[in-house]
């Protein structure tokens, strides 16, 4: 889709959303709307953009959609042409990518263990395995007199082994398993790649289609996918962070670092490609992602616009 359509038109377009959904709507808007769409490719682009955004805003908790354009609608606070402005500014940043692990299929639901979004959760094994899952994660665990197994369905989890000869501890992810040699470590699941830390240890990283396999030490860290096994690298101290509630950057792209907060609160998180490339360092906590926000806007070129809590955009200042 075109990004290059007049602010104009997509002001218009915002202006026509928040009739449409203001539950007055008549025939007669519709069939204005209609029209309004028919006069230019760039009029209908700019409705296309408005209802991807009307479909991201219902896919967020609660009625945040039906409050959000209700306030919009009504505003006296800060005027209900500031909202339109508002509401336009997104509409002007393109189509929302609403993250699919947001929506977990059948087989998260009915995971063993599972953690909302923003939510970590400790566990201990009955041989005195501790377990760490992270936010938006999800996983089974098959623990017996032969096996010690976790399939790892979405997110994160740090787990540090109890020792049993007899039994290696796995944790099994859609490419493949990561088996523990005693050892600290940690295992994140995402679409192409499984992600292995090792802190204490080693571990055996062996895709689901190989026929060897890489032996992690402590202090290193490496991924995998179905069919191959990345380099091993030194273990970056970042990266379990997590544990204590921290997100530390050196030199991040804001883009990948705001992708990292929003694995840990809920709704739909943006952000502008002009700011997208900035340098990041400094330490953010998870634990109040709103915080972590207003700290990046005190220290960038950035402004954030929100319509609700479940709905940002971080932008050029």
């Amino acid at each position: 889709m075109n990004s290059s359509i007049d602010p104009l038109i997509l002001g218009e377009a915002a202006d026509w959303l928040v009739q449409l959904q203001s539950g007055v709507a008549t025939e007669a808007d519709h069939h204005a709307i209609q029209l309004w769409r028919d006069r230019s490719p760039q009029h209908a682009q700019a409705w296309q953009r408005a209802e991807a955004l009307l479909g991201d805003l219902r896919a967020v908790p609660g009625n945040v959609a039906s409050d959000t354009f209700q306030r919009l609608n009504d505003s006296k606070r800060i005027g209900r042409r500031q909202a339109l402005h508002r509401l336009g500014l997104f509409l002007l940043a393109g189509p929302a990518v609403w993250i699919a692990s947001r929506e977990l299929p059948w087989q998260q639901w009915s995971a063993d263990q599972r953690t909302a979004i923003g939510e970590q959760r400790n566990l201990t094994l009955p041989d005195g395995t501790q377990l760490l899952i992270n936010t938006g994660s999800a996983l089974n665990i098959a623990f017996n007199a032969q096996e010690r197994r976790i399939k790892l369905l979405e997110g994160e989890v740090l787990i540090s082994t109890a020792k049993d000869p007899s039994r290696a501890f796995m944790v099994e992810t859609r490419h493949g398993t990561a088996r523990a040699l005693g050892t600290r470590f940690s295992v994140r699941v995402g679409e192409q790649l499984s992600h292995v830390a090792v802190s204490e240890g080693a571990v055996e990283m062996l895709p689901l289609h190989a026929r060897q396999g890489l032996i992690l030490k402590a202090g290193e860290q490496s991924a995998f996918g179905l069919d191959r096994t990345a380099a091993a690298e030194p273990l970056d101290a970042a990266a379990l962070t997590w544990e204590h509630g921290m997100l530390v950057a050196r030199n991040m792209r804001l883009s990948d670092l705001l992708a990292e907060l929003g694995r840990y609160r809920p709704g739909v998180l943006r952000c502008h490609e002009r700011v997208a490339g900035l340098s990041v360092s400094g330490a953010f906590p998870l634990t109040d992602t709103d915080a972590s926000l207003r700290l990046l806007q005190d220290t960038l070129p950035i402004r954030i616009s929100s319509l609700t809590r479940y709905w940002v955009a971080i932008e050029p200042a």
